[in-house]
């Protein structure tokens, strides 16, 4: 089985559950779950969590994300982008200073109605069902952060963004939410996701690239380690066979058990550790307890333990 994560660009015309489906096949294995879905026509950068990396999704779903965004001015349509029904069409006549105000004014935190067309629920259906079926209900607004918002290029009625963001933001909305300050209305045209954490689209492969590298018996090239995503946190291994065998069983270890000095136990780097198995295998993420002074015991946040 394969253990990890692999950085995935996702071709329009393909769902994250089709993505999923195709690395099945691909792979051979069944352990495999996406990290935030991206809409059929959107493309880009799309981690896919292999194995005991699975444990990995809802962190990776938690992390910022950066896109880059093509807003049409003037239009608004009842799925917030271009492959929905024209709702309104209004003439745009906005000043660059005007544009400008009005998207750097959603920089930082806002509450966003969610789309009815998304794959949220309410009372167990999925909101995209029910406006299939011409049902509109309301939807509780959910606080997200726009970090920043770089103006690409100006072309009226079209408008490219670059958006740094953090989960849970739908950028449709975002286009539909500043055509409305403008009042010409707004949607997306295009999105392509370009980062989600360290993944980006410089080192994304598509599914093509996957099939070739098994093909070659080269997976593993493509395939980044679970311990890649905590960078920051150091690395220690058990001190003893007895400290393997705790590890390996998910039990609590103190400081000495994991080979960390008393003096660095209170250090912010020591926090955290990525702790390997003596073959030199990433097991687990530990983290301090509370009462650094009492103890110093460590218990396991995440375990990563060899499928």
């Amino acid at each position: 089985m394969y253990n990890g994560i692999i950085n995935i660009y996702k071709e329009k015309g393909f769902t994250s559950f089709d993505v999923v489906a195709k690395l099945r096949g691909i792979l051979h294995q069944r352990k495999i779950g996406h990290t935030g879905t991206l809409d059929p026509e959107a493309e880009g950068v799309l981690p896919v969590c292999l194995g005991n990396g699975t444990g990995l999704c809802a962190l990776l779903t938690d992390r910022d994300k950066e896109y880059e965004a093509v807003m049409r001015l003037g239009i608004t349509t009842d799925t917030q982008d271009m492959t929905g029904t024209v709702l309104r069409e209004h003439p745009v006549a906005v000043s660059e200073g005007e544009l400008q105000r009005a998207i750097q004014s959603f920089v930082g935190a806002y509450d966003q109605i969610p789309p009815m067309y998304s794959a949220l629920k309410q009372n167990g259906q999925k909101l995209y069902e029910l406006a299939r079926r011409g049902i509109v209900v309301d939807r509780p607004a959910r606080r997200v952060t726009i970090h920043e918002i770089q103006v690409l290029r100006v072309a009226l009625p079209l408008v490219t963004m670059r958006v740094r963001c953090s989960k849970g933001t739908y950028i449709r909305t975002l286009c539909e939410d500043i055509g409305n300050v403008l009042g010409c209305g707004g949607c997306m045209e295009s999105l392509l996701r370009t980062s989600v954490a360290q993944f980006t689209l410089e080192n994304a492969y598509r599914l093509r690239d996957v099939e070739q590298a098994a093909a070659d018996g080269r997976l593993d090239d493509l395939i980044a380690g679970a311990d890649t995503l905590f960078p920051d946190y150091r690395k220690v291994r058990p001190a003893d066979a007895a400290a393997e065998r705790g590890l390996a069983n998910g039990n609590r270890l103190s400081a000495t058990q994991l080979g960390i000095a008393a003096e660095w136990v209170c250090m912010p780097e020591y926090q955290f550790v990525r702790v390997y198995g003596t073959d030199g295998r990433f097991m687990a993420v530990y983290g301090l307890e509370p009462d650094c002074a009492s103890g110093s015991m460590y218990k396991p946040v995440k375990m990563f333990l060899p499928e």
